[in-house]
C-alpha cells in the first residue's frame, strides 16, 4: 500500500513500527517543519524513530507527485476538492496556501500538511449489530453517524459486505456510490462480495441515480451525505423502494438536527435506524436506534 504514496525513506520509517503496530495505523500526519505522526486507535504520536526526520514541503509535494504518478497535474480536479485518492484507497487530506480564482480552488501554491488515512477493511465489525439492526434479516434504511475518524467507513463498508454475502441478512444487491474511492476501488472490490456494484470518483448525487437507472439495484450505499443534491437522490431512491446505507458527520441527533441540510435529511424520515458510533479507551462503540422517526 505505502510503497504507492510514499518516498523510500518514509516507507523505511513505517518498516520500523512493530508489525502489530502497523497493521492498526489509521493515518499518518506529515507536516512541513516536523516529522511524520502515527494515527493509531484515535491518537496521534510520533514514534521515537521518526523523531530526528524532519520533513520538508519537498517531502510533501513528492508523495502527491506519487498519489498522481508522477504529476501532480494529473490529480488536479481532486486538489480542489482538499484530498486525493491514491492507488489502494488510501485518502490524503491536503492543507496549505490556495490559489483561489472567483472563489474557486485552483490549486495549492504551499502544501503544508497531508493526512494519509488509510482504508481497513475489516471483516466482522457490524456481524455483532445486525441482531439488532435486522431482526427480521431485512435491513432497514440506516444512517451511520459519528464524529471525523472514529470508523463509519469502515462500518459501511463492513455492512455493504454482510448485504452482498448474505451474512444474517437476507442477501441483496448493493450499489455503490464511492465518490473518494474508499470503499471498494481496488482491492476493497473483492472484500465486498459478488453481489456489488461500485461507481467511483463520480460525485454522489450523480452516481447515486446513474445506479438507480442502470443497476437496479435493492440497496444503495454512499459515504459521507454533504450536499443537497445527495438527498434529493436518495428521496427518489426511497420513492422506489430502494433501501439506503449512509453515513454523516455529528455526535448525535441533535446536532444533525442544528444544520439545516441534515435536519431536511430528516424530516425527509427515509431512515428507520441509525447507528451511533463513539471512540472510549481506543475502541469503538456503537449505540443502535430504530424506529420510524429519527428521536
Amino acid at each position: 500500500m505505502w510503497d504507492k504514496v510514499l518516498p523510500r525513506t518514509l516507507r523505511e520509517q513505517v518498516a520500523l513500527l512493530p508489525p502489530e503496530v502497523g497493521q492498526e495505523l489509521e493515518e499518518l500526519r506529515l507536516r512541513a517543519g516536523y516529522p511524520m505522526a502515527a494515527v493509531r486507535g484515535g491518537e496521534e504520536w510520533v514514534p521515537e524513530g521518526w523523531r530526528r526526520a524532519i520533513l520538508t514541503e519537498s517531502d510533501l509535494q513528492r508523495v502527491l507527485e506519487m498519489a498522481g504518478q508522477g504529476s501532480v497535474h494529473t490529480i488536479l480536479d481532486q486538489l480542489r476538492s482538499g484530498f486525493v485518492t491514491a492507488a489502494g484507497g488510501v485518502r490524503i487530506g491536503i492543507c496549505g496556501v490556495g490559489a483561489v480564482e472567483d472563489g474557486r480552488l485552483l490549486s495549492f501554491r504551499q502544501v503544508t500538511s497531508l493526512a494519509l488515512r488509510v482504508p481497513r477493511a475489516m471483516a466482522g465489525v457490524a456481524e455483532p449489530l445486525l441482531p439488532q439492526l435486522a431482526p427480521g434479516r431485512e435491513l432497514p434504511s440506516t444512517l451511520l453517524l459519528s464524529p471525523p475518524g472514529v470508523g463509519k467507513t469502515t462500518l459501511l463498508r463492513d455492512l455493504i459486505r454482510c448485504l452482498s454475502t448474505g451474512v444474517w441478512i437476507n442477501p441483496k444487491r448493493v450499489g455503490v456510490a464511492d465518490e473518494r474511492g474508499e470503499l471498494g476501488v481496488g482491492s476493497l472490490r473483492a472484500f465486498l462480495g459478488p453481489r456489488v456494484d461500485v461507481l467511483a470518483y463520480c460525485p454522489k448525487a450523480a452516481a447515486l441515480r446513474m445506479l438507480l437507472r442502470g443497476m437496479s439495484p435493492q440497496v444503495l450505499a454512499a459515504d459521507e451525505i454533504t450536499d443537497p443534491q445527495d438527498i434529493r437522490a436518495m428521496e427518489q431512491a426511497a420513492g422506489c423502494g430502494v433501501t439506503l446505507l449512509a453515513t454523516a458527520h455529528g455526535g448525535s441527533l441533535e446536532d444533525l438536527r442544528r444544520r439545516p441540510l441534515y435536519r431536511e435529511l430528516l424530516d425527509a424520515g427515509i431512515f428507520q435506524a441509525f447507528v451511533f458510533l463513539t471512540r472510549q479507551g481506543g475502541k469503538r462503540h456503537y449505540q443502535v436506534w430504530t424506529g420510524g422517526e429519527a428521536p
